[in-house]
Formats: structure tokens, C-alpha cells, sequence
């Protein structure tokens, strides 16, 4: 598309959000090879996010990735074969096997975050360290009021 062919207006800003964290994805993942996360996958953080929350199930990673249960069961097997989740039996129905975050996957998590820390340190170099910040708030109150007062959890888009 060219500039003749653009859309009058502003870029709605759902589009600004998918091509932000596309891009905070991309560094993000770029970086993790980098610093010795090579087997990291894009989806693994929505599981790892949620361990850290507490234990997940099958059929919590089936919701949070938007996949079937088979593909969920697929996705945590490699997660505990590489070590970032243990799982044990609920003790409060031993039919539910629950997925719990390890210390490995604990320190994935750090670096996660010390990665994004870095990234979004770009991203204030661009606009200023205050309009980042009060970007992150802006969006919080506007998710928060939309979810009860809370975050929701992160879940693969659709």
C-alpha cells in the first residue's frame, strides 16, 4: 500500500498494539537465543506466565494458547522435558495433573524480564522515559476497568 492508498486518519490503534508487541516478541525471542534460550518458543511464555501464578492444568494451557487439549498436553510434555514445569497430581482431584513453574523455568522468567526491561529502555530512548511510563499506566487503567479491576492473564491472540 502506498501512501496515496493509506487510509484517512489515525492508525486504529489496534493495529499500533499488534505491531508493538510483534516487535517486543521478535527482540524478545531474538535475544533469548542469544543468551543461551535457543529452544524457547514463542508460546511458552503464556504457560510460564501462568505457572508462575500458581499450577495450570491441560485444560488451563488448552484456553490460554487457544489450542486443543491434545496440542496443550503436547506443549506442557516439552515444557517438562526441558525443565521449566514439573507436574504432580491435584490433591484435590486425582484425575487433574497439575503443571507447577520449576527454578529453571523461574530464571527463564527473569531474564524474560530483564530482556523487555532493555527493550522497553529503547523504546523510551524514542519518546522519553515518562510517556513510557505513563503509556504502561494509561493501558493498565483501561484494561483493569475492563476486567473487574484486575489484569486478565496474557492469552495468545486469535
Amino acid at each position: 500500500m502506498t501512501p496515496a492508498d493509506a487510509p484517512a486518519g489515525p492508525v486504529p490503534l489496534a493495529r499500533l498494539l499488534a505491531i508493538g508487541l510483534d516487535d517486543l516478541l521478535t527482540g524478545l525471542h531474538d535475544r533469548l537465543a542469544g543468551a543461551g534460550w535457543p529452544q524457547v518458543r514463542p508460546g511458552d511464555g503464556y504457560v510460564l506466565l501462568a505457572a508462575r501464578q500458581g499450577p495450570t492444568s491441560a485444560v488451563d494451557v488448552a484456553a490460554l494458547t487457544g489450542t486443543s487439549r491434545q496440542a496443550a498436553t503436547k506443549l506442557a510434555d516439552r515444557l517438562v522435558a526441558e525443565g521449566f514445569l514439573r507436574r504432580e497430581p491435584s490433591a484435590d482431584d486425582g484425575r487433574v495433573v497439575l503443571l507447577h513453574l520449576t527454578a529453571h523455568g523461574a530464571a527463564l522468567l527473569e531474564d524474560v524480564e530483564s530482556i523487555y526491561a532493555d527493550l522497553e529502555a529503547g523504546w523510551a530512548q524514542e519518546i522519553g522515559a515518562r510517556r513510557l511510563e505513563a503509556l504502561r499506566a494509561d493501558l493498565a487503567t483501561v484494561l483493569r476497568a475492563r476486567h473487574g479491576g484486575v489484569l486478565p492473564p496474557v492469552r495468545r491472540s486469535v
